[in-house]
């Protein structure tokens, strides 16, 4: 099944910018019920696309497609919705504006709203910078969002996140061949490092320490996983797209907006939804400490932590140990 396209016209930004003629990408998965009332909302991760999400949809799985409507809105900057390297001139490449937490999920009601006319929505979902959105819509629309599930996430990007991401920018900025977001060629040196960095924070120390890139994961050695792997994953994406995500992703905050006016406590106090914030044990990115500090704020929230060695990737499905506790904890918050 081939994504949707959702034309928005003219939006205006936070930033006081417009994408103009802007398209909201997404996919579908299962039916929309008569009540309405059986919506599954997932956004996209980082430098993801709905087919990243797949894994956790389908038949018998938590996120169960014959029980479920469930929908999965792409990021503006993720290369199918509006994004950099689709744009057409002079917003492209790295004139394409800045894009919010709060203005990617500003648009993605409206799909919700103007093109299926849903008022409720069962779970909101997200890992990483998906989490993020979803945090976002149940501070947003606090009275639409009844569960909210997040996974190796934050309401807000910690000061310690926003300068890992900035030695990610500066590894693709700094290739003789970014041209300052012009380049003709993508900048493939840039990317292999901003991989290498990647690597080292995506897993944890206990995941390189138990071998499982080998082990489990079948490379035959540490530079092959690093070269298949990581500088795969990057090399197939836009270098603008990716640093369109790093802005999106160090200035990620769900009080960043007039309701709120950067009062985090507020905003995550104004979530009414039934709340299961997962954080991995072993996330180097967004740590236990951290996620507990918002959960405690959250007025119906559980913290589960998740127990693994997978570090921030643990919520990827690349492991059966921690898909079956992720899924296990969303299907006790679905049917709780």
């Amino acid at each position: 099944m081939t994504h949707n396209i959702f034309e928005l016209g003219d939006i205006q930004l936070q930033s006081k910018r417009r994408i103009r003629n802007a398209k909201l990408a997404y996919k579908t998965y299962g039916t929309l019920n008569t009540a309405k009332d059986n919506v599954i909302l997932y956004p996209t991760s980082f430098a993801a696309t709905h087919d990243d999400a797949a894994w956790l949809i389908g038949p018998g799985r938590a996120l169960d497609s014959e029980r479920y409507f469930i929908i999965v809105p792409d990021m503006f900057g993720n290369g199918l919705s509006s994004s950099p390297s689709n744009t057409p001139s002079p917003a492209d490449a790295s004139r394409f504006p800045v894009v919010t937490i709060h203005d990617n999920v500003r648009q993605q009601h409206r799909l919700l709203t103007e093109k299926f006319a849903i008022k409720t929505i069962r779970l909101a979902i997200g890992w990483s910078l998906g989490g993020a959105q979803a945090f976002e819509w149940a501070a947003a629309f606090p009275d639409m969002v009844e569960r909210l599930f997040t996974f190796q996430s934050a309401a807000r990007t910690s000061r310690h996140f926003h300068l890992f991401f900035d030695s990610v920018r500066a590894a693709i900025e700094l290739d003789a061949g970014y041209h300052k977001g012009f380049y003709i060629n993508q900048p493939a040196g840039g990317l292999r490092v901003a991989a290498r960095i990647y690597a080292a924070w995506g897993f944890s120390q206990a995941f390189f320490r138990e071998r499982l890139d080998e082990y489990a994961l079948g490379y035959a050695s540490l530079d092959d996983f690093l070269v298949d792997f990581w500088e795969g994953w990057f090399l197939k994406r836009d270098a603008n797209d990716i640093l369109a995500h790093l802005w999106t992703g160090q200035h990620a905050d769900i009080s960043a907006n007039e309701t709120y006016q950067g009062d985090l406590d507020k905003a995550l106090a104004s979530i009414k939804a039934d709340t299961i914030i997962m954080p991995s044990s072993s996330d180097l990115y967004f740590p236990v400490e951290d996620a507990a500090q918002e959960a405690s704020r959250i007025p119906r929230a559980e913290l589960r932590i998740l127990k693994s060695s997978w570090g921030h990737v643990a919520g990827e499905g690349m492991n059966d140990a921690d898909t079956i506790a992720i899924e296990r904890a969303i299907t006790d918050l679905l049917t709780r």
